[in-house]
């Protein structure tokens, strides 16, 4: 029996994950392995192979780690839980005219779910996962912050895991920059890790057409929403579009409309099954309502008007914004233009490198 206590890392196969299991078994805990199986590619369609978190080959590579360190491995398999949620979810999404994020989702709802599950039931004191980011308990709050490794930091999916879960959670890359996991994986002889490709295609799309994907799953969506108009601001009719689901906002190539300057999609209309058009400038708002609020650095902020970096996507460098909790929503006022903000997405507030929380973008608007 360890010391240090017994604790369940999902692994996926891939380096990080791996590197993290390597290390908790170094440091003296008593590791127990896990491979989610969240989704079968030949229920999907699509033209590429499977690859990634789910496939075979990965289910292997986290085995052979296991096997080589001497601790056990188990596979689960989550595909229902995950398709029921997730994937409705995201085909829901779509169709509601909003653009889902999947892996937040995911991480907040199915992944520490199911892996606490699990946990419980072997004995295990804690899980553990290769994510790019930090926790600490500070106040009676567990804070989750940036990983060190700002290229590769990955707080922004994590702000939706409940305080109980975050209480029994371990980041073992937290502190680690993604060239030093590549190195100690080398030292410990786990080349074929480094050589790896990494996935960043969502999962369950593995050719990346999410379009493709929403007409296989609703095979009578295309004609159901074929033939709406592209229109301007002021309401000028410019063209015919696919259909509102096919469109995210932001979004400037394959428009098929040519206007004499380059556009975006600067708003959905799903009612009317229109797709409004806009130079780079209309692209731009500095105010939008969040909902379904998690908390992570503090209770609540009712009443105290907050300065914070705000991210509206995973890859977006964040923008200083003033928020403001009003019941369980938050009021964002950016102090600069913000483009491309999605309704449907994740909305994150950052104090430094710690997240104070997140929520679901509703609507963005133009603040006077």
């Amino acid at each position: 029996m360890s010391s240090k206590g017994r604790v369940l890392v999902a692994m996926s196969g891939g380096i990080d994950s791996s590197v993290a299991a390597v290390l908790l078994h170094e440091q003296g805990y008593e590791v127990v392995g896990m491979t989610m199986k969240t989704w079968d590619y030949a229920s999907a369609g699509g033209s590429k192979k499977e690859t990634g978190c789910c496939s075979l080959d990965s289910i292997n590579d986290a085995r052979d780690i296991a096997v080589q360190l001497g601790f056990p491995h188990y596979i689960i398999d989550i595909r229902e839980e995950f398709g029921d949620y997730v994937i409705n979810h995201f085909t829901d999404e779509y169709i509601a005219g909003r653009t889902p994020n999947p892996c937040v989702l995911c991480n907040t709802h199915i992944k520490w779910d199911a892996l606490l599950r699990r946990a419980d039931k072997l004995g295990c004191d804690f899980i553990a996962t290769g994510h790019y980011a930090n926790i600490r308990e500070e106040n009676g709050r567990y804070v989750i912050s940036k990983g060190k490794d700002h290229n590769k930091d990955q707080s922004y999916a994590l702000w939706g895991i409940s305080q109980e879960s975050l209480s029994r959670t371990i980041f073992p890359l937290g502190q680690l920059h993604k060239t030093e996991i590549r190195q100690m994986a080398m030292d410990r002889g786990f080349d074929a890790l480094v050589k790896k490709a990494e996935s960043y295609e969502i999962c369950f799309i593995p050719d990346n057409d999410y379009r493709g994907f929403l007409k296989r799953r609703v095979p009578t969506l295309q004609a159901e929403v074929a033939g709406g108009e592209f229109v301007l601001e002021d309401g000028t009719v410019v063209g015919k579009h696919e259909g509102y689901p096919f469109y995210t906002i932001g979004q400037r190539k394959g428009l098929g409309v040519a206007l004499g300057y380059p556009a975006f999609v600067t708003r959905i209309e799903k009612e009317t099954n229109r797709v409004v058009l806009g130079n780079y400038e209309q692209l731009a708002k500095n105010g939008m309502n969040v909902g379904k609020l998690s908390m992570v650095k503090y209770e609540n902020l009712l009443g105290l008007p907050t300065e914070t970096i705000t991210k509206v996507r995973y890859n977006d460098p964040g923008t200083a914004a003033t928020i403001e909790q009003v019941g369980d929503k938050m009021l964002v006022k950016f102090h600069a233009g913000v483009n491309a903000i999605a309704p449907g997405q994740a909305a994150v507030f950052y104090e430094g490198d710690d997240v104070i929380g997140g929520g679901w973008i509703e609507t963005s608007f133009i603040v006077d």
